[in-house]
């Protein structure tokens, strides 16, 4: 079904404009294009929408429903290797999940749980013996699993978890406990009610035979939590979290274990094994790297949380947009009638920028998609060298930035998506509001956003040194005061599109045009890389002052946060570019050329006290920037229909009575 027909006299010849819609549709579908569309049509159906009037009990059995006809359809294949039962396509089990936001993001979440972080734990932690056993019955969801990562006392701080996993060498078993009431396994999806197993995350203590028992770090066991019948299994009580503020299908839970017995085939063995007489053994020697490592491997559930949260934000806009162009108020000067409120440059500037952002963001997913499956697939081959462990941990800095950005962003738009539509918005049968509850969440889970920003930052900052990561806030500040003094972190330009026009114009940056796509990347660069140098000295004068390590890495955490947007930015920005570049339609790549302006004149509008601040614009060109957003919104308001039809959200999804009756 193609998008609803939409009576706006200022828009382009429709002729043309389908042929553009499908050229910016097959740009932001990009590699898994094909992939996508098959889930568009597994989704396509009124039937998947949140119902609000349902019981949490139906909303839960609803969505498992779903997930088994998924399952029947081989949906979840791509996300194993072939050898363990599936078809061994990582980005395409990312850019599946993705679509999954435009119908139910409690579908998403739910699905991604049982697939990408339970099964995820198992395909990336286990080995052979726990490949051949269960991945074929999770991919068919024969066996109904969870993550329990998080503990009521320790989110973030995953090092910490206090749950504990200690070996006996006289019974060959694992004990699982939970030895403080901080350490029960909180809000984990799957736990409340369909999970017989949960891959815990524990802290493995054991001692070989002239050994004392003693900590080796957080390790996960696949743990089994319920019977058959669905009733809790001796040493373990489960809980409901009942009521949240969204995802009504998602059977949030908690779990406390009290001396459960595991047998010691079900630690996951990857990175970490425990012989029978209690020998502790790993091919990573350091605790941290080793921790790290571990983690690293799981960074999938982060990729498509960030890509579905963008699926989420994209409807939401498409649904504001469709009732700006129908929705009219207050009569026109010529006597024509009321006017469409996507008329008015307030309600343009509301939404089009957010749509430009959409548009990019969706660019640098794509990029991080392909990434991350070229970097895992090349782990998964084996491979082990020194330059793959450093693109492995670039690219989960940028993951962490991109969920980051990504999220904030999708919240973002999905409130002024609300507003946008007035009262209707406000109106559960109109989708919004019960988006805005189900992505409220996002920029918590699979990551808590500041954390995950700080973390970019970090690794800006000691981008080169491997053994860094992992140090506390005393180690990681006594590692930047021993930087060199003339140390700048250094970006190579990777991309020949950005390298060709950076070598293209040594313009002066405030006589430069601010639409030349040189200058736009060059005034991104140029804030980043003040950010880190300034960082870096901000916290080594204090050091050298001895002021108390914690102090000093307190004292400058807002400039870190800066330095990791700065950086994230710039890099969706350079994302954008190289999908203009990338599209083969001259018609779609001169409106992409134009939302990319937007994109960039509205990032530097949110930010310009900074650059301001910092002289790197004037004041003259500081009114230029605001005078930029209203002529570019001006521009691309015949266009914001196609737009937002490029998405490719399925018309079935889109179900709203306020478009109809505005």
């Amino acid at each position: 079904m193609g998008p609803m027909a939409i009576d706006d006299e200022n828009a382009p010849d429709r002729d043309g404009s389908a042929e553009v819609v499908r050229d910016l549709r097959t740009a932001l579908d990009g590699r898994w294009r094909e992939v996508r569309d098959r889930a568009r049509e597994l989704i396509d159906s009124p039937d998947l929408l949140p119902d609000p009037s349902r019981t949490l009990d139906q909303a839960r059995a609803d969505v498992l429903v779903t997930m088994r006809r998924l399952a029947e359809s081989g949906f979840a294949d791509a996300g194993f290797a072939a050898d363990h039962g599936g078809s061994g396509d990582i980005g395409g089990s990312v850019a599946g999940i993705e679509i999954l936001g435009y119908a139910d993001l409690s579908l998403m979440v739910k699905s991604g749980v049982q697939w990408g972080l339970f099964g995820g734990a198992v395909e990336n932690l286990g080995t052979a013996r726990h490949h051949d056993r269960y991945v074929r019955s999770i991919i068919d969801l024969e066996l109904l699993g969870c993550f329990a990562m998080t503990e009521t006392g320790h989110g973030s701080n995953v090092q910490e978890l206090e749950t504990t996993a200690t070996y006996d060498p006289a019974t060959g078993e694992f004990v699982i406990d939970s030895p403080t009431p901080s350490a029960r396994k909180d809000y984990i999806g799957g736990a409340a009610q369909h999970a017989r197993m949960a891959a815990v995350f524990a802290q493995l203590i054991t001692g070989g035979p002239d050994e004392e028992p003693h900590g080796r770090g957080v390790h996960c066991f696949l743990v089994p939590i319920r019977d058959e019948n669905g009733d809790d299994l001796p040493g373990v009580t489960t809980g409901d979290c009942g009521y949240k503020g969204g995802l009504a299908a998602v059977d949030n839970g908690r779990i406390l274990f009290d001396q459960v017995r595991i047998p010691a085939e079900n630690l996951l063995n990857r990175y970490g094994d425990v012989a029978a007489d209690g020998t502790y053994s790993s091919p990573i020697e350091n605790q941290n790297k080793r921790f790290f490592t571990m983690l690293g491997t799981l960074i999938r559930g982060r990729v498509s949380v960030a890509a579905t949260a963008g699926a989420a934000g994209r409807k939401a806009l498409t649904l504001a947009t469709r009732y700006g162009l129908v929705r009219r108020q207050f009569d026109g000067p010529d006597g024509g009638g009321e006017i469409r409120i996507l008329d008015y440059l307030g309600h343009q500037r509301k939404l089009l920028p957010l749509i430009a952002t959409s548009y990019a963001v969706t660019f640098a997913q794509n990029e991080l998609t392909a990434e991350l499956h070229e970097v895992q697939a090349l782990l998964a081959d084996g491979d082990d060298d020194e330059e793959l462990a450093v693109r492995q941990r670039e690219l989960e800095a940028d993951v962490a930035g991109l969920k980051a950005y990504a999220t904030w962003h999708a919240s973002r738009a999905v409130n002024v998506s609300r507003e946008a539509c007035g009262g209707a918005g406000y109106l559960d049968e109109n989708q919004l509001p019960i988006i805005r509850g189900d992505i409220d969440v996002f920029t918590t889970f699979e990551g808590d956003n500041t954390v995950l920003t700080q973390l970019v930052a970090k690794e800006l900052l000691a981008a080169y040194a491997g053994d860094v990561q992992g140090l506390d806030a005393a180690g990681w500040v006594r590692f930047v005061a021993s930087m060199a003094r003339d140390v700048v972190v250094e970006k190579t330009a990777a991309r020949q599109v950005i390298q060709t026009l950076l070598d293209s114009s040594d313009e002066d940056l405030e006589d430069s045009s601010l639409t030349d796509r040189s200058t736009q990347v060059r005034l991104l660069r140029a804030r980043e890389d003040h950010l880190v140098r300034t960082c870096a000295q901000r916290m080594r004068r204090a050091s050298d002052e001895d002021e108390d390590a914690f102090e000093v890495f307190n004292a400058a955490q807002d400039h870190l946060l800066k330095v990791g947007h700065a950086h994230t930015e710039r890099i969706v920005l350079e994302a954008f570019v190289e999908a203009i570049a990338d599209c083969p339609s001259a018609p779609a790549a001169e409106l992409l050329g134009h939302v990319c302006d937007l994109f960039v004149y509205a990032a530097l509008e949110q930010d310009l006290s900074w650059f301001l601040m910092h002289r790197h614009v004037s004041v003259e060109r500081a009114k230029a920037v605001r005078r930029g957003v209203n002529e570019l919104c001006a521009q691309l308001r015949p266009h914001a229909a196609d737009l937002v039809d490029a998405f490719g959200i399925p018309e079935s999804l889109l179900a709203a009575p306020m478009l109809e009756h505005a």
